[in-house]
């Protein structure tokens, strides 16, 4: 009896220490997000509370209140001018992941492998993410810049809230091809894609940071050194991104 009394008070222990994080993540991350959540709370117990979405519509809810504890950006900037600003829990920003944009069709053979359909205009809609708030829109119109296309296509333009949205106007066939993430299509099987080139686009590094409303949180802290240990990282590069320097 001794030894069941033991072994239930540290059963309710542990089950104490389990806490929910509230994570902010940008929504070229989700695929690979869901699965390192799934795994965090299998070796924590802790719970990973997810909020997907743009990067910019998740900076203007935190500064008026939100309470996330945990930003995963799509961009750097976002959290150093967090930081700055004193929202950021000083020493806890790192880059978790950086991505790849890609140039994507639903219909097999639509997209060549040098993008040259851009240039052909073999199309009525190409999506693309708000580039104003997320970091992967931004990067697709540097890219058609680069190309010297954007003016040509710029009447063609469909615009997703964020990256998300974009690929599902592309994977509905409302958009016959669009930019989107690397790790959104990496393990699709159909479909045409373009992988643009790095020197296209800026890099698009992806930062991680414990907000102010997470600083007294173990879980939220837990939840940060998880995403750069080696479970996540196995993750974070099965989907095409290079993972962030551990």
């Amino acid at each position: 009896m001794k030894q069941l009394a033991g072994l239930l008070a540290l059963v309710a222990c542990g089950a104490a220490q389990a806490n929910d994080v509230q994570v902010a993540v940008a929504a070229n991350f989700t695929a690979p997000m869901q699965k390192i959540a799934a795994a965090f709370e299998h070796d924590t117990g802790h719970k990973a509370v997810l909020a997907f979405g743009a990067t910019g519509k998740f900076y203007a809810q935190i500064v008026n209140g939100a309470p996330f504890e945990v930003l995963l950006a799509a961009d750097d900037e976002t959290p150093a001018k967090l930081e700055a600003e004193h929202r950021t829990v000083p020493g806890t920003r790192f880059t978790y992941a950086t991505g790849k944009l890609v140039l994507w069709s639903a219909q097999d053979g639509y997209v060549d492998g040098q993008g040259q359909v851009l240039k052909t205009g073999d199309f009525a809609h190409l999506a693309i993410a708000n580039p104003k708030t997320a970091p992967y829109g931004a990067a697709a119109v540097e890219t058609l810049h680069k190309l010297h296309v954007y003016e040509r296509v710029q009447g063609r333009l469909v615009q997703g809230e964020n990256i998300a949205q974009a690929y599902q106007f592309v994977d509905s066939k409302n958009a016959e091809l669009g930019f989107v993430a690397l790790s959104q299509v990496i393990n699709r099987k159909d479909g045409s894609r373009w992988l643009v080139p790095q020197e296209d686009y800026a890099p698009i590094t992806q930062d991680a940071v414990l907000l102010t409303p997470g600083k007294d949180s173990a879980a939220a802290k837990d939840f940060l050194a998880y995403l750069r240990g080696d479970e996540a990282v196995t993750i974070i590069k099965s989907f095409g991104y290079e993972a962030g320097a551990k």
